[in-house]
């Protein structure tokens, strides 16, 4: 039954991604577009730097006060903290069943 809800939570990571892959491009385009340096410290590769993670989990898209940004930026955080917390949950619970077992 715990492997189960391990599978069930890596699944809740999918479904994350999922989410964060339509997001995420989508909130990416609008800063180049409209707030050009921002997306200048990121560098290249703004998808999966950790600059530009760190900035989206960290909410600092709200300081800029641009509501169209919010509302794509919102959901691609909520998504990324999504993939996290589902990868964290099936971690703990395959090492508890290895821990049982």
């Amino acid at each position: 039954m715990i492997l189960f809800f391990a599978l069930v939570s890596l699944s809740l990571a999918i479904a994350g991604a999922t989410a964060f892959v339509i997001f995420w491009p989508l909130a990416l385009v609008h800063i180049r577009d409209r707030h050009p340096g921002v997306l200048a410290e990121f560098g290249p590769g703004a998808f999966i730097n950790p600059a530009a993670l760190g900035w989206l989990l960290a909410k600092r898209y709200a300081a800029i006060g641009d509501r169209n940004l919010s509302g794509l930026a919102t959901p691609a955080r909520l998504s990324l903290l999504t993939i996290i917390g589902g990868l964290l949950m099936a971690g703990a619970l395959w090492l508890l069943s290895q821990a049982i077992a």
